[in-house]
């Protein structure tokens, strides 16, 4: 393999444009919901097999949508985090077919990020 002179512009090498293989498809949402204790969040399925979970004081919110959140454009997911009167909260969304482990990171990370006050 050859060295790409050093310049101006895109260079690169071929084993840098070799195809890679990707994870897709939604995987086990037991990943995601694994990470709840009845202890500390309320679980919800409603009538459309919808899953609902939030934490006890109300400020976290998980939705899962197995087959689309209802309004929206194939919403699968739904964290949000409320906000307080001098910080405002946030909210992420992924689609139907964003891996669970996908995910199960993001919420991973969001729960790591709170403590009880």
């Amino acid at each position: 393999m050859a060295m790409a002179p050093v310049g101006p512009g895109f260079s690169t090498t071929i084993e840098a444009l070799r195809l890679r293989e990707w994870k897709l498809g939604p995987g086990q949402p037991t990943l995601v919901m694994d990470q709840f204790s009845a202890e500390d969040f309320n679980l919800i399925v409603d009538d459309r097999a919808d899953v609902h979970v939030s934490s006890k004081d109300g400020r976290f919110y998980l939705g899962w949508f197995p087959l689309g959140r209802p309004g929206t454009d194939g919403e699968g997911w739904k964290i949000a985090v409320s906000g307080t009167a001098k910080v405002r909260g946030y909210h992420l969304s992924f689609d139907t077919e964003t891996p669970a482990d996908i995910v199960a990171a993001a919420v991973a990370r969001v729960l790591e990020t709170s403590r009880r006050v």
